[in-house]
């Protein structure tokens, strides 16, 4: 029988194979006219060849990763993590293991600066790479793992004090403090990535039993935060401009998102065919990362765009089901933390490549190119899929006072004594036992 979390790794391994395949199609050239005077048409000559170039390439083996590690999340003993964070925590004890997740975190954030280590790309400092011995360098984004690690410590935060997250100075300004640090300092380099883990961390503190006055509070400051990483940053200026009216610079600023709306609305309805597209071809920047839907709408058209939305839409759907269920307290908003992540992410992805937000760098998950995110994002939904399979197993089971109180009495009836039953008839002269 097909259970929710067999659902979610479906549509897991169909977003990743469609990715592997549209970031290859993505990477197609031309290549140079012959001798004979004839050009040889896109990369790899025949279909064998072809398909081997895919599954061997970087991504393919990333997509191999990404399967492995969703695998490994699947199988992990949840039932020891989920009795290990309900387990009562000193504030102490509490606060020293946030402050080390945070800096733990903060320092992984500082690599991307240590020269010989960091890689800057497109003006922006967002990877480091780490020597491989007989594999090259292995280049790493932090802000992912901050994004995935941020969820976990959060949740963990919200289940040891959950009697308390009603109060402002005792529950909420913790969480808040380390939510506003951490989402600070990935906005510096990565806006999207820092609104998004705010967003997410903001949700998820909502949904474990937070004031929303608490946080109204503290809008206009994340308001304030988001507009002097804005302003202090020129690039940034120029593409909200740039959103506002695309046509304004054609050659500059507006020249990405009108490429994209190029390829969108050149793809019809059945779209030009895989591996024909044109935008591609030196034309829209970007085309195998933030913007592989617009190369998806233009080779597969609106039947590709109905496609990747109805796969999004079965895996937050099913997941739901599974988080809806889950009666674990810790792995409830764990898994409500990936599924806020993957959705609110796949939102503002196609915000963008349709022109309905500025242009940011934000993948869409599971399609667009990378290894840390694809592995990552494929970890964090095998959780999901291990809290399906502990629940069809029975490994966990959500407590029921009325229940249990039910079976305490019916084994006090089956050890209490038989009472003696005295049969009696009435008789003229009064009540007689017989």
């Amino acid at each position: 029988m097909l259970r929710a979390g067999h659902a979610v790794a479906l549509c897991t391994l169909a977003l990743l194979t469609l990715g592997v395949v549209m970031v290859t199609s993505a990477g197609l050239n031309v290549r140079p006219i012959g001798p004979a005077g004839v050009t040889e048409g896109y990369g790899p000559s025949s279909a064998g060849a072809m398909f081997a170039s895919i599954v061997l390439s970087r991504t393919g083996m990333y997509m191999a990763l990404a399967v492995g590690a969703m695998w490994l999340a699947s199988v992990m003993p949840l039932r020891g993590f989920a009795q290990a964070a309900a387990r009562p925590v000193g504030d102490r004890r509490l606060l020293l293991a946030m402050s080390v997740g945070v800096l733990a975190m903060l320092a992984m954030l500082a690599l991307v600066y240590l020269p010989g280590v960091g890689r800057e790309v497109n003006g922006s400092s967002r990877w480091f790479e780490l020597p491989l011995p007989g594999a090259g360098r292995l280049s790493v984004q932090p802000s992912e793992i901050v994004k995935w690690g941020m969820i976990a410590l959060l949740a963990w935060y919200c289940v040891a004090r959950a009697d308390r997250l009603g109060r402002f100075r005792a529950g909420v300004l913790p969480g808040l403090a380390i939510l506003g640090v951490l989402s600070a300092v990935v906005l510096i380099e990565d806006l999207g990535t820092g609104v998004l883990i705010g967003s997410v961390g903001c949700l998820l503190m909502l949904a474990a039993g937070c004031r929303i006055k608490h946080f109204l509070l503290f809008a206009p400051l994340g308001l304030f935060a988001v507009g002097m990483a804005i302003w202090t940053s020129p690039y940034r200026l120029r593409r909200l401009v740039a959103f506002l009216d695309p046509y304004a610079d054609t050659t500059d600023t507006g020249y990405q998102m009108i490429q994209s709306l190029g390829a969108i609305s050149g793809g019809g309805g059945l779209g030009r065919g895989l591996g024909h597209g044109i935008q591609k071809l030196g034309y829209l920047p970007e085309d195998q990362t933030d913007f592989v839907f617009a190369i998806i709408c233009e080779e597969l058209g609106i039947v590709g765009a109905v496609l990747v939305a109805a796969l999004f839409m079965g895996l937050l759907w099913f997941g739901l089901t599974i988080v809806r269920r889950e009666p674990a307290a810790m792995l409830k908003l764990v898994g409500l933390g990936v599924l806020l992540t993957i959705g609110l992410q796949m939102i503002m992805n196609l915000f963008v490549v349709t022109g309905l937000g500025p242009t940011k760098g934000i993948a869409l998950p599971l399609l667009s190119a990378g290894g840390t995110g694809w592995v990552l994002t494929a970890a964090a939904l095998g959780l999901l899929v291990g809290m399906d399979r502990a629940h069809a197993r029975g490994a966990l089971r959500a407590p029921d006072p009325l229940a249990d109180r039910a079976h305490e009495r019916q084994a006090q009836l089956r050890t209490a004594p038989i009472p003696e039953i005295v049969v009696t008839r009435k008789t003229a002269r009064g009540v007689r036992a017989r």
